[in-house]
């Protein structure tokens, strides 16, 4: 049963489980989005979360609410904050990332960065803790490319451990399940224009 965290006539936010993908595979029908439609029919998608990634994912309940979620996420209205644990000490106390991505044809669905032909794509960063040889991050992508947060952090000397697609070594061995959750997603309601903010428990 996948928990969710927040429902009204419009919208149904989950805390989607690593491991599950958000919409249905090439040879996977089970998915986030076939869990949902069977116990709310016409549960409509908006985005998507990677397969190994949990955390806050929000849904439309009819067409209307799509649209309106749909532009919040392409005009970058709304905010999302995830929580990653990476390998190393990362120094600064924060930081901001601006390297243009694109995918790594030859490797799908593996993404890099790319100055030529990348498309733009930005990640403000912020040291939570520091362990004895990782650090926990308060992760804030401005942009919403694929892979976004794995490349960047890899990027910068400091991959998330237990990546399966970026790590290897200690780092992939480091835990059984990619260290990145998506915390908190927040957007204004599509009736009433409210602002809502919806978080779900990082469970590592």
């Amino acid at each position: 049963m996948i928990p969710v965290l927040y429902e009204d006539d419009d919208l149904l936010f989950i805390d989607k489980p690593a491991g599950l993908l958000s919409v249905p595979g090439k040879t996977e029908p089970d998915c986030v989005e076939a869990r949902l439609r069977a116990r709310y029919p016409g549960t409509l998608t908006v985005h998507r979360l990677d397969m190994a990634t949990s955390g806050v994912m929000v849904f439309a309940r009819n067409k209307a609410a799509q649209r309106h979620i749909g532009l919040q996420f392409e005009r970058r209205h709304l905010k999302k904050r995830y929580i990653a644990v990476v390998d190393g000490i990362v120094e600064p106390d924060e930081g901001h990332i601006d390297l243009p991505l694109r995918a790594d044809w030859p490797n799908r669905p593996l993404q890099m960065v790319c100055h030529e032909q990348g498309r733009a794509s930005q990640t403000d960063w912020r040291v939570l803790e520091r362990g004895e040889d990782r650090t926990r991050l308060e992760l804030t992508p401005l942009t919403g490319r694929s892979h976004q947060l794995r490349v960047h952090l890899k990027a910068i000397g400091h991959v998330i451990l237990g990546d399966e697609f970026y790590a290897s070594g200690p780092q992939l061995a480091a835990s059984d399940r990619l260290l990145l959750h998506a915390e908190t997603l927040s957007l204004f309601k599509p009736s009433g224009g409210d602002w809502l903010s919806v978080s779900a428990p990082v469970p590592f």
